[in-house]
């Protein structure tokens, strides 16, 4: 979503990065490029006054770093405003109940992905080791009470309706007292939405506010409306006091302003940034990692959470073993190809990484169906070849080919390539190389 913002502030810091020495000229016309950018990227036009008067003002009043230099301290301050803009710190927690149920309602309108929010959210909280329960409220939408269940199912939650029940302040305390009786953790309660922000809508979210006591309300914006996204939660921080943002749709083509405007513009923090259509695709929202994203400085921090989540360690000491005896075959690379990939989409891992986002830059997105070609060579192969494939003859390779739909060229490559992989892991397991968390070496995916 920040493509476009973050290679144009880049090039502004690019710019100013390097120099021993700032004129007034040159922080004008750094903070004159960083306010069309942010103009640009749809940022509401009162935020981005307010955001270059306060860069402006901190860049003015600075002292510079011993450890940093003029341009430096430039892109500092930018990385700290941003941060500041976006919420500050590493972003909000939800609030829990001491003890009992904790109970969070779900509020938002039609098509901004409330639904799916619920369900993700119920993966996320349930990864944290809790039981989690949906209660399903909105009884307006044709078939959402269905599409909840389904949403429900698939997440692992215990999803509360009532047949034929038409008042959702009724499904919304029954469900509540349910999940009480069934000792859960958390209950998220699904609330109706409309096409617009009405009267009708904020009533029905008052009375089931008033008859659930939320301990957090969360309300869902699609982050690829843009400034209509941020005009729709001005309306509910004004009726619902809501107090908090899950975002969807953060991984669109949109241009950013929602992300950047809405903290600002409501002073209510984003909690929950959704990142694909898969429901484990749902992060905590941290500002100062998103801010380091923005300006290319990459996310170590949360790509070291996502491998330390989906790497087992035993698999990994396993791994190594392998490794060291020379024994690592293309079962063993099928199995880390789909820990890599359940981190997720791998251009989004790479923009995580300092300096990665810029290099591959004008590359376009990692194509996913690359991947999905290898593993289909790979399975393709019989259990024998898997483990022995500087084995496989010239037939055996017209099979896989034909077996997979692919060529026989794109299995040589991936022959050749593993081949390859393979003296580079007999090399990190002698300690000439070394590679982070136990993850899979590149190069069989160009």
């Amino acid at each position: 979503m920040f493509d476009q913002l973050s290679e144009r502030l880049q090039g502004v810091m690019d710019g100013v990065r390097d120099r021993g020495t700032l004129s007034d000229e040159d922080v004008a016309a750094a903070l004159r490029e960083v306010r069309l950018a942010l103009l640009e990227a749809d940022v509401n036009f009162k935020v981005v006054k307010s955001f270059t008067e306060s860069l402006g003002a901190r860049l003015e009043g600075a002292e510079i770093s011993d450890a940093l230099n003029p341009g430096q301290q430039v892109v500092k301050a930018v990385n700290d405003e941003l941060c500041e803009l976006m919420g500050g710190g590493g972003g909000r927690d939800l609030v829990f109940a001491p003890s009992g149920t904790t109970v969070i309602l779900i509020a938002g309108l039609q098509g901004s992905g409330k639904t799916t929010a619920c369900g993700k959210l119920a993966v996320l909280l349930a990864a944290q080791g809790k039981r989690v329960g949906i209660a399903a409220c909105d009884l307006q939408r044709p078939a959402a009470v269905e599409q909840l269940k389904k949403v429900g199912q698939q997440a692992g939650a215990t999803v509360f309706s009532l047949e034929g029940e038409q008042d959702p302040v009724a499904v919304a305390a029954w469900a509540v007292e349910s999940a009480r009786d069934e000792a859960l953790d958390v209950l998220i309660v699904d609330t109706a939405g409309r096409t617009v922000v009405d009267q009708g809508l904020m009533d029905e979210l008052a009375s089931v506010r008033k008859a659930v006591s939320p301990h957090d309300v969360v309300l869902v914006l699609d982050a690829m409306t843009g400034q209509e996204a941020v005009g729709v939660a001005e309306a509910f921080a004004e009726t619902a006091d809501f107090d908090g943002i899950l975002l969807t749709k953060l991984d669109g083509d949109a241009r950013g302003g929602a992300a950047l405007s809405v903290k600002a513009v409501t002073g209510k923090p984003i909690l929950f940034g959704s990142t694909g259509e898969k429901l484990d695709a749902l992060e905590k929202f941290h500002p100062d990692r998103m801010a380091g994203r923005i300006l290319g400085m990459g996310d170590v921090m949360s790509l070291i959470e996502k491998t330390e989540e989906k790497f087992d360690a035993d698999r990994a000491k396993d791994l190594e073993e392998k490794m060291r005896s020379e024994q690592f075959t293309l079962d063993d690379f099928l199995d880390q190809m789909k820990q890599v990939r359940s981190m997720g989409p791998i251009g989004n891992l790479m923009k995580m990484i300092p300096g990665m986002g810029k290099a591959t830059a004008g590359m376009g997105d990692v194509d996913e169906r690359e991947l999905d070609r290898v593993e289909a060579i790979v399975l393709s192969m019989t259990p024998w070849e898997r483990a022995n494939p500087e084995r496989i003859d010239g037939s055996r390779r017209k099979r896989i080919a034909a077996g997979s739909g692919t060529s026989v060229q794109a299995v040589n490559r991936l022959l050749k390539q593993f081949a390859q992989m393979r003296k580079l892991m007999k090399q990190m397991a002698s300690g000439k190389l070394s590679l982070p968390g136990g993850s899979m070496p590149g190069g069989l995916m160009g």
